[in-house]
């Protein structure tokens, strides 16, 4: 066996080196390649050669079917080693934190025997917009290629846009001819995809099983375009040109909030006042990151965030004594992941979740399960958003719950919703 497996590893070094050759896209590889050094070698030469494709838009769909198929060739002897070996976990910075076996996360079973819930057509919207930004977007965010700990299930990258292409398929063609679609239906989604169960790892809790399921949501807040009163803490717009000039790095959630960019502040004029609102709107606005503002002169208008001032989240730490600021832009829809502000993906409620992209993976669809008056309800979404809370984690997802005009309102709806419940990965056969 040792000898197959040195044989297989020999030739795949040997095509990897081939079709490196042919290819040249070295740059976001090197980028993403030491992140997962301490998965097997043989794993990581064959997700090199898949994971390049997808790095060179000149590289025909006919190239990439070859070298998916040489992939298929060692899958079983692939597998094998990479099951075994340690995944690394990266923070948000793509710095090293630990080691965890995939065993211990993700292991291979069947959906239950229930109804799979969703909005069609949401979900649809959702998956379309996550397609779109891998093919968009991949040269410039490297961060989605990366494979995450699905890697040590064989699973890659162009399994996932397969998994993507394949339901867009079956809603579209369900949708089309007026019918329930045949997602929902557990039967045809053990037929068809593999399910691979998570299991939570939570190293402050080592009894956690299930997935933690938080949620959030977008609220509507009344809001001035002039400072008043009742309107009195702003929501802030990088301009242009700080992308070069990173001055507002330095300062705290603290410092901005002490009047800083205000008229007679010491960085008065480096941004745009996009809106002033009640202390609980900035907060809610920062937590949820969008916000529906509704203005005292009667515009209204989505506000997402933008880019943040490099300082990291603390897990437990009051939302007001938070460092993290985050500055906003308009947009035109409740915006989830992406690199930049005008390349984020357009989510939709009830069929969205925020987790952990670099660990976990962009596009990754998941259905969670939980027990409700004595019965097992099933429901589907995307992994289309993060959040500083969640890199690196493990243990949790974010369910997108809707737009709400109070805490009222959302408190009721997600009172119907699980605080814990078992999560189930599907990838296309």
């Amino acid at each position: 066996m040792l000898v197959g497996l040195a044989s297989s590893y020999v030739y795949t070094q040997s095509k990897t080196k081939q079709l490196t050759q042919q290819y040249q896209s070295f740059t976001q590889q090197e980028n993403f390649t030491p992140l997962e050094s301490h998965i097997s070698l043989t794993s990581n030469q064959v997700d090199q050669k898949v994971d390049l494709r997808l790095q060179n838009s000149l590289i025909t769909q006919q190239a990439s079917d070859e070298i998916i198929g040489k992939q298929n060739v060692f899958s079983s002897k692939q597998n094998l080693l990479a099951a075994s070996a340690p995944y690394p976990v990266v923070d948000e910075f793509k710095k090293y934190k630990f080691n965890i076996n995939g065993s211990q996360v993700i292991t291979p079973v069947k959906l239950p025997s229930s109804k799979v819930n969703f909005n069609q057509k949401d979900l649809l919207t959702v998956l379309v917009n996550t397609k779109k930004y891998f093919q968009d977007y991949s040269s410039e965010d490297p961060d989605i290629l990366r494979t995450g700990i699905l890697a040590t299930q064989g699973v890659t990258v162009p399994d996932v846009l397969k998994t993507l292409d394949f339901m867009i398929a079956v809603l579209k063609e369900d949708i089309a001819n007026n019918r329930a679609t045949r997602l929902q239906d557990p039967k045809f989604i053990n037929s068809n995809f593999r399910v691979i169960k998570w299991t939570a790892y939570n190293p402050k809790d080592k009894k956690q099983k299930q997935l933690r399921i938080t949620k959030y949501a977008v609220f509507t807040h009344t809001g001035s375009r002039k400072k008043n009163s009742t309107f009195n803490t702003p929501i802030y717009s990088l301009k242009d040109n700080s992308n070069k000039n990173t001055f507002y790095t330095k300062y705290t959630k603290q410092d901005v909030l002490s009047g800083i960019y205000e008229p007679g502040g010491k960085e008065f004029g480096k941004v745009k006042s996009l809106a002033y609102l009640t202390r609980t709107g900035l907060e809610e606005a920062l937590m949820q990151g969008t916000i529906l503002i509704n203005f005292t002169d009667g515009y209204r208008a989505f506000f997402n965030v933008d880019r943040n001032n490099g300082m990291s989240y603390i897990r437990g730490l009051k939302a007001t004594a938070q460092k993290r600021y985050w500055y906003f832009r308009e947009v035109d829809a409740i915006k989830g992941y992406g690199y930049k502000i005008d390349a984020k993906i357009s989510i939709k409620p009830g069929v969205t979740f925020a987790g952990d992209v670099l660990n976990i993976g962009l596009g990754r669809v998941i259905v969670i399960e939980h027990t409700k008056g004595g019965r097992k309800h099933l429901q589907m979404g995307v992994m289309a958003d993060t959040g500083g809370a969640f890199l690196p984690n493990l243990y949790q997802l974010d369910f997108l719950a809707g737009i709400f005009k109070s805490q009222k309102e959302f408190r009721q709806n997600i009172s119907q919703l699980p605080e814990y419940a078992t999560a189930y990965f599907l990838v296309k056969k």
